[in-house]
Formats: C-alpha cells, structure tokens, sequence
C-alpha cells in the first residue's frame, strides 16, 4: 500500500480508502439494508490487513445500517488500524439541535465515543445557506470537537466550483474535504479547479466517484477497443484510478466495494500508484479517451450558462448533461434515476414552457425547447435515445 499525506492534518493515509456505501447486499439492491454482513465484514478487514487505513460510512448509507455495520468490521484490534469518516445527514437537519441528536445516534451506532472525521454531507448552495449557516451548524460542530466527539472536520460535496470556494472560504477550521472527481469531471462540480484550491489551502482533499459510479471501470466497446490498442496492460478501472493518483492534491480514493475481487483490483492498483508516476503515454491516452466520450456528445452544450436563468425555474444546462451523460456512457439507466430522485420537479425539463427566451441567448444557437423535450422524452418518460 502507498501512503500519502493527509493535508494539514499531517497523517499518512492510505492511498486507497473504503467506502462503506455500495456493499454486497441479500436483495441485490444496490444500496439495500440488507447488507450480507459476514462477507462485508470480511472484505472491510482484507482491506485493512492489506494497508488500507480510511474508512468511510455515512448516516444514511445502507438504509442506516452502514455505521453498525462498521462497528461490527471493527470490532478488536482492526478498530485501532483505522481512521473512520461518516457524514451528518444535513438535509434532515431542521433545528439546531438536530445537529447533536443525530451525531449521538452515530456514535452510538459506530460504538465509540468519538469519530475521527465528521463530514456535512453532500453540500449544495442550498444546504449550505439554508442548513449550515441559517441553524449555525458550523458553531454546533465546533462545540463537538472541543468535546471530543469530533476529531477534525469537513464537508462533502456536490454543486458547482464558485459554490464550493464560498464553503471553503466560509470556515477557516476545515480540515479536509470530500469531491466527485474523475477524468471526465475534471470541469464538472468543484472539478480540478476545487481541487487545487482546497489543496493549496492545506486541506486533505478526498476523492469520491473516481471511475463515475462504475461507467468508467465499464466503458462501451469503442473506448475498450481505444484502451487495448495503446496500453493493453492496464484495465479501464485502473488507468482512471492511478490518473487520479498521479495528481499530488490528491489525499487518497474512496471506493465503494461490492465485492472481494474488486476490493483486491483496487489494493493492487493503489501498491503501484504515486504522484507523477504515469508515463506521458498514458496521460495522452486519459486525454483521448475523454475527446472520445465527448465526442459522442449528442446535445452539443457547452455549459457557458448564457441561457440562464430560465424563466421557469429550468435548469437547462443540468438537464443536458443528464441527457448527455446516459448517452456517451451507454448507461440511460443512472440517467434516468437521477433525473427522477434527484432533479427537483421544477428543475425538470418537463417544466419548459417553450418559451424561447433561453434560445435566443444560447452561443451555440442550440433549439432549447425542442431539445427540451427530447430530454424528457427519454429520461422521464423511458423512450429510446433517437438515432440522430
């Protein structure tokens, strides 16, 4: 296992972490309650006993049951090899001291009395202003690490970059942070651009989604064929994890394991990764596999954000890159649920009045609610992606 420096906290952390979130389940289910705890349990101590020291759970993961399912994986001398992360479920958050009634309950679940890192889960522009700073969750925080219930703090997230600086700049006592990155986010949310500047202010940046949900470990045949062409010793997983590795603001991966066999891929690959250790080959090939998948792109938005804001609360550019993402990665099926779990109903590109507004500003005169539409048609309606 390689180690790697753990921002101004100054630990040395495993390059690879486990992340307690996609475990094998008795229903299938991905993210199910019924999580098959002998085989969970065993794959979380094979990870330890191989190096890995970052552990990382979550309120809500497994339908609650992730944290007692760590407890369990940490029972005896495996508790006293790791550090452990899990989140506060912010978005549950309605009162101030909601904040400590579910951080007790964490505790409880994980059997101790004190988390080595706590995390404000999934921040957005709205959590942040409407949970953190409407209920001061940051001084309620503050209150459990001088307590000694909290070891150090920090936030998860998912918005865009300018977002994500504000949050960074909001709290001069963070000590760590959690991002999507991947090479193809590397323009998407806090994207390089947050990683750099979480980095350059001393924070331990945690990288979670490093192969997109999976997408990136499972490319379609044109991109396989691309990879077995140019370095047909690495395996798509691992040439998106050791790209990732290879950049020094990185602290260490957090991946989501749902099996023993992956959880040994990803130990191998993370024993052969080190900052600037890939070859210009490989990175010129990370940069052709990324214009491959842009190129398929079907809706040609850029994302300039010039057709914004819509007059009826749409989020245009968002609603495009769902449509995008389900298409370049032959995977409609994440598309579509994220469209309908996590799109709020009047960000939907069902809400499109036609209008027209938006298209007039658009640079790349794109025909917006036509394409609006189609959008729906495919993500929330289950028709087919159209041939052309």
């Amino acid at each position: 296992m390689q180690y790697r420096r753990f921002g101004k906290i100054g630990w040395k952390v495993s390059a690879l972490g486990f992340g307690c979130m996609r475990l094998p389940s008795h229903d299938g289910r991905p993210f199910s309650g019924k999580i098959r705890q002998r085989e969970s349990v065993k794959m979380i101590r094979y990870a330890i006993e191989h190096g890995v020291n970052y552990i990382d759970t979550a309120y809500v993961y497994h339908e609650g049951k992730s944290e007692g399912l760590v407890k369990e994986a940490l029972r005896g001398e495996y508790g006293t090899e790791v550090h452990v992360a899990t989140k506060s479920p912010i978005w549950m958050i309605e009162k101030q001291k909601d904040f400590d009634t579910y951080l007790n309950r964490q505790l409880r679940r994980l059997g101790t009395r004190r988390v080595d890192l706590y995390l404000f889960h999934g921040l957005n522009e709205m959590s942040w202003r409407n949970k953190v700073l409407k209920h001061n969750l940051i001084k309620k925080a503050e209150a459990a690490r001088k307590d000694g219930r909290i070891g150090h703090l920090g936030f998860s997230f998912h918005d865009k970059f300018h977002v994500f600086k504000q949050i960074v700049d909001g709290h001069e006592g963070w000590d760590f942070c959690q991002i999507q990155y991947n090479y193809m986010d590397v323009l998407n949310q806090a994207g390089a651009k947050g990683l750099k500047y979480a980095a350059e202010r001393g924070l331990g940046v945690v990288v979670m989604e490093p192969l997109l949900g999976g997408r990136l470990a499972n490319p379609p045949d044109h991109i396989r064929k691309i990879i077995r062409r140019t370095i047909n010793r690495r395996t798509p997983a691992d040439i998106a994890l050791q790209w990732i590795w290879n950049q020094d603001e990185v602290s260490l991966i957090l991946s989501g394991m749902s099996t023993m066999s992956q959880v040994k891929q990803n130990i191998r690959s993370a024993g052969a990764s080190g900052i600037g250790s890939m070859e210009a080959g490989e990175l010129g090939l990370v940069d052709r596999l990324r214009t491959e998948y842009t190129s398929k792109t079907p809706i040609s938005c850029t994302k300039c954000g010039y057709c914004m804001p819509c007059p009826n609360g749409v989020d245009i550019p968002e609603n495009f890159e769902l449509y995008n993402e389900g298409f370049i990665h032959a995977d409609v099926g994440t598309a579509r649920l994220h469209y309908s779990r996590f799109t709020k109903k009047d960000k939907k590109a069902s809400s499109c009045k036609g209008c027209k507004k938006c298209e007039k500003k658009c640079p790349q005169a794109l025909p917006i609610s036509q394409l609006m539409r189609r959008v729906h048609s495919v993500l929330g309606e289950g028709r087919p992606y159209p041939l052309s």
